[in-house]
């Protein structure tokens, strides 16, 4: 579903902020991307969308490529950045319809705003102005606006800050769900303990370089994910 290949991205003097990575998330995985801040992860999610251009490498999405096929890769995936800045002028109902209409929804959208601001408990406020609304409320609109669509794959900057814990569990189940019926989730977190219990997959980033990408199951018989990331920055020092 998602295939990184040997993707490099230079800011300034050649300096490799993500340097030569190689990943691969099937159909019902749920990855989580960790690393320092600083590592590259925000860097390669976006790329993976659409948003930074780059050079070296090669990012696929269902086999279309994000550089010369970018509206086939946007049409089946979605995206929330790690900052919610949604256009505030607009009520919280009003945006969400602004995404349907982008992925050209039909009569679905009703049913499935519905169930998604139910779920998420914001439905009494999406007739509110978003600049009204908390950090919090502001991330569950940008979830909701990435399910409603249900794309076939789903990238996730850092998407559990500011939830509250009931949206947190929400979150993990509407997770579960999707990539049960075939979606793809790779989401960057530094809740480590959230990735063990959640995803069945991890690639470790550190200084642009993947250092870790293997199966949950097979990093916890080594140690735990909080001791592994630890070892790793041991490593490099």
């Amino acid at each position: 579903m998602l295939d990184i290949k040997n993707f490099s991205k230079s800011y300034k003097k050649g300096q490799k902020v993500v340097d030569g990575l190689n990943l691969r998330i099937e159909a019902g995985d749920i990855c989580a991307f960790v690393g320092h801040n600083g590592a590259g992860k925000s860097t390669a999610i976006k790329a993976i969308v659409g948003i930074l251009d780059f050079e070296e490498g090669e990012i696929l999405i269902d086999g279309h490529s994000i550089k010369t096929e970018p509206i086939e890769c946007k049409k089946i995936l979605s995206y929330t950045p790690d900052n919610p800045d949604i256009y505030e002028h607009m009520t919280g109902i009003q945006y969400l319809n602004f995404i349907a209409d982008i992925f050209d929804m039909g009569d679905e959208r009703n049913e499935r705003i519905k169930k998604y601001a139910d779920a998420f408990e914001i439905t009494d406020k999406l007739g509110n102005l978003i600049s009204s609304y908390s950090h919090g409320m502001k991330q569950k609109l940008t979830l909701i606006s990435a399910f409603m669509h249900e794309p076939r794959l789903m990238i996730l900057d850092e998407p559990f800050v500011g939830l509250d814990p009931r949206a947190i569990l929400v979150l993990k189940e509407t997770m579960h769900e999707f990539c049960d019926k075939g979606c793809a989730i790779f989401f960057s977190t530094h809740v480590l303990e959230v990735a063990e219990k959640l995803c069945n997959k991890v690639a470790m980033i550190h200084k642009g370089k993947l250092a870790l990408d293997d199966t949950m199951e097979n990093l916890l018989r080594r140690n735990t994910l909080e001791n592994l990331f630890m070892e790793v920055l041991g490593h490099e020092e």
